[in-house]
């Protein structure tokens, strides 16, 4: 009979980022080549787990272990995966370039490279290229690769605004000297300098988007300074290339700013940590942690990786990863997360994640592939540009040629023609929204929301209905008693009494009766005698009294009282659970049970109507009843109730016709159907489950929807920066055209103005930075 033998892939493939990479196939492939009966990949405890089914008469277990380990270093080392940070970037432009150059590579198998986040993602054949072929061919494009760890240097960090302000004092010594009546040839020479400083990255950009049959603002510029040239008009084409530059360097150093603020989340995590091995006390790097390592962490330090607390109590600051402001009681058995800060209390932890699996890592990880996803405005700004970038050029020419044919001077017609050119560069408009998606992200990344791709950003910003699921979103999740009605005796008896007998069960409602004695410090003896009646419920002897306690099918012939028969009616009209409590044939009470709403869901949802949140709909397997109940209770619109998770898929339609785009909210695990049918769909607790990290499209990473108005404002805002950026952007363009080509502006002021708006509209999207929104935490507003 066959046998399995269940691998963690990222022990077998290192360097793979996820078991979607193509590797995972070939190693699969590879590995049934060898004769095993089936090889298949599993995710198990939120990891990807490589599954090998083998016969025991032809293998044993070393021998395919280490055919796998085999199997993985031959594909480690044939197709090679690299992370690399670019140096040099200046505008989205040169991520496209550096992408289409690698992907025409033969060998490179895979190229994504993201501005924002300055990262080149690759996979190449190592038998058909070498790393050290790839990064001469990156150099080539005129960009470095940076070690990790090695950080540019000051003058590489601000090369374009040295290279601009050399531009800008050229320009200006070489005005002054014309001014001055000095030697023609040095005021030339003067601007002929400015023109190499200021048109320096310019032209490197512009020649290789014309290399990949790309026309672009660059190009235009160039053109612009050109022909300015070509005019005579030395000053003016310098002074075109020196602003541009100007701004470019200023809109790099904003961006910058956005970037800082996820990098500032990866440098939280501790470089190392101190381990228990073999009983001694060891310091290591926290990316030589293995699973199973106990880790010592001291009062203040912040903890250095994924796990469970093994020994220990404290109060552990979670807001790096869940955006909580308070910090969580920590116990043994509780869950800890890499980068959050431990309290007074020492703690001996457990890990349960390598250092690239932490929720922190994976966090920045996801935030810097969102920043690569382009939102639907900016693919509609992008479809503009590649239209409108060739008209513009198509209409200059037109502007050269045809005056001139009607007795317009040459020269005049030639110069309103760079004007127009240079008015018309939609330069504003290609980082109007990337800059404001850039700083949204990062914004409510540090707000403990993870928002993954600029489409869900602007989604959640329009939307005007969310279905929520019921339990463990809006509720608990678990029943708890809350009534206790006493018929005789005092409610302290009745509930003594029914503790003692239902702690000897482990039905989840029992647990509750336990749960509520104890939390009001009553104390009992044992129970004896205890008689479990399936679906009904239990009977023993305690305090020397014949006791029972379960629903009315429990008493089926035996008369209630009619006073117990209306109190338990009443209470199940309200959604609740009844149970019934019997001691010697008298009825002492009632204790009802429900799973109830979370604290603070009401005002939640309240905020969200503030927000433009017109419907709010509860989507529950539960009955009408309990639903409804639950409804009422924390002010939820509809109920649709008695759904299964495919009904549920079914709903999300329905909804879908009647109001347009709507956000699903759920765990994410039974949920996922709905959610992936949701114009966004939105898992709580994803620093808790890795499930709902990857099927959500924005996570709460807190196990609460106290986030959920501050990501949908935050969302609001987004959008409403990048319609001002728009406008903005635009405008400009609309404004300086007619003025270009009427002659009454010229190619400073329109250059002037131009750049102005590209740095306006970044330094408006960085707002979004320090953007702050009420939201509900412990009934009580806190700023966020």
């Amino acid at each position: 009979m066959p046998e399995k033998l269940t691998l963690d892939l990222s022990l077998i493939l290192p360097d793979v980022p996820d078991e979607r990479d193509a590797c995972a196939g070939r190693l699969t492939r590879l590995l049934q080549a060898e004769g095993l009966e089936k090889v298949h990949l599993v995710r198990e405890d939120g990891g990807a787990r490589l599954c090998l089914h083998y016969d025991p008469q032809l293998f044993s277990v070393s021998r395919v272990r280490e055919l796998a380990q085999a199997a993985g270093a031959k594909l480690g080392n044939h197709y090679r995966h690299e992370s690399l940070r670019i140096d040099g970037m200046d505008c989205p432009t040169c991520a496209t370039v550096i992408e289409h150059a690698l992907q025409r590579t033969d060998g490179v198998l895979e190229a994504s490279v993201s501005y924002a986040a300055e990262r080149l993602r690759l996979e190449y054949d190592s038998e058909k290229i070498g790393r050290p072929a790839i990064l001469r061919r990156i150099q080539a494009l005129g960009y470095a690769v940076l070690e990790e760890g090695r950080e540019a240097g000051w003058f590489a960090e601000h090369r374009e605004l040295i290279f601009s302000g050399v531009a800008g004092l050229l320009l200006l010594a070489g005005w002054l000297a014309g001014l001055a009546g000095a030697p023609r040839n040095l005021s030339l020479g003067l601007l002929l300098g400015a023109y190499a400083a200021g048109g320096f990255y310019t032209l490197r950009d512009a020649w290789q988007s014309v290399k990949s049959r790309r026309f672009d603002i660059d190009t235009l510029m160039i053109v612009a300074a050109a022909g300015a040239a070509a005019l005579g008009a030395w000053e003016e084409g310098a002074l075109l290339l020196f602003l541009f530059s100007l701004g470019h360097a200023l809109e790099h150093m904003a961006m910058d700013r956005a970037r800082k603020a996820i990098e500032a989340l990866a440098e939280l995590a501790p470089k190392t940590a101190v381990v228990q091995r073999d009983g001694v006390e060891i310091e290591v790097r926290v990316e030589d942690l293995q699973r199973g390592d106990r880790v010592i962490v001291k009062p203040g330090q912040r903890i250095p990786a994924d796990g469970q607390v093994a020994s220990g109590n404290s109060a552990v600051g979670q807001s790096p990863v869940t955006g909580e402001s308070m910090p969580v009681d920590k116990q043994p058995g509780d869950k800890v997360f890499a980068a959050t800060v431990n309290g007074e209390g020492a703690l001996v932890i457990e890990v349960t994640k390598l250092a690239r699996e932490s929720t922190m890592a994976r966090m920045v990880e996801m935030v810097a592939e969102a920043q690569t996803q382009k939102s639907p405005t900016q693919r509609f700004t992008d479809r503009f540009e590649c239209i409108f970038v060739p008209i513009v050029l198509a209409g200059a020419a037109l502007l050269i040629a045809l005056p001139p044919l009607f007795g317009f001077p040459f020269a005049e017609s030639f110069y309103r023609a760079l004007a127009v050119l240079v008015a018309a560069s939609p330069c504003a408009l290609a980082i109007a929204t990337p800059s404001a998606v850039l700083s949204g992200i990062a914004r409510a990344a540090r707000g403990g929301v993870l928002i993954k791709g600029g489409a869900h950003l602007e989604n959640l910003g329009v939307l005007t209905a969310i279905a929520f699921d019921k339990t463990g979103t809006l509720t608990i999740g678990k029943p708890r008693v809350t009534d206790v009605v006493a018929i005789s005796g005092n409610e302290e008896s009745l509930l003594t009494i029914a503790a003692a007998v239902e702690s000897r069960s482990a039905h989840p409602l029992a647990q509750a009766v336990v749960a509520e004695a104890k939390g009001r410090g009553l104390i009992w003896s044992e129970a004896g005698e205890v008689e479990a009646v399936t679906g009904k419920g239990l009977r023993a002897e305690f305090d020397g009294q014949k006791v029972a306690i379960g629903n009315a099918k429990l008493f089926d012939g035996k008369p209630i009282p009619d006073g117990i028969q209306q109190q338990a009616m009443r209470l199940e009209a309200e959604g609740k659970t009844t149970m019934l409590i019997q001691a010697d044939g008298q009825f002492l009470g009632i204790l009802a049970l429900a799973d109830t709403p979370r604290e603070g869901v009401r005002q939640v949802l309240e905020r969200l109507h503030q927000l433009g949140i017109t419907k709010t709909i509860m989507l529950t397997g539960d009955n009408e009843r309990v639903g409804r109940a639950i409804a009422d209770a924390v002010g939820l619109n509809e109920v649709k109730a008695g759904l299964l998770p495919e009904d549920k898929v079914k709903a999300m339609g329905a909804l879908a016709q009647r109001y347009g785009l709507v956000a699903m909210v759920g765990d994410g695990v039974n949920d996922a159907p709905a959610m992936a049918h949701a114009t966004v769909g939105i898992a709580m607790g994803g620093a808790g489950t890795d499930v709902a990290l990857e099927t959500a499209d924005v996570a709460l990473m807190a196990d609460d929807l106290s986030k959920l108005p501050f990501a949908v404002a935050l969302s609001r805002a987004s959008r409403r920066v990048i319609r001002q950026n728009l406008w903005i952007s635009l405008g400009v363009v609309v404004l300086l055209i007619p003025a270009t080509l009427f002659g009454w502006a010229g190619i400073g002021l329109a250059v002037l103005l131009h750049e102005g708006s590209t740095f306006v509209v970044v330094i408006n999207a960085l707002r979004l930075l320090n953007f702050r929104s009420p939201i509900v935490e412990n009934d009580r507003p806190v700023l966020v």
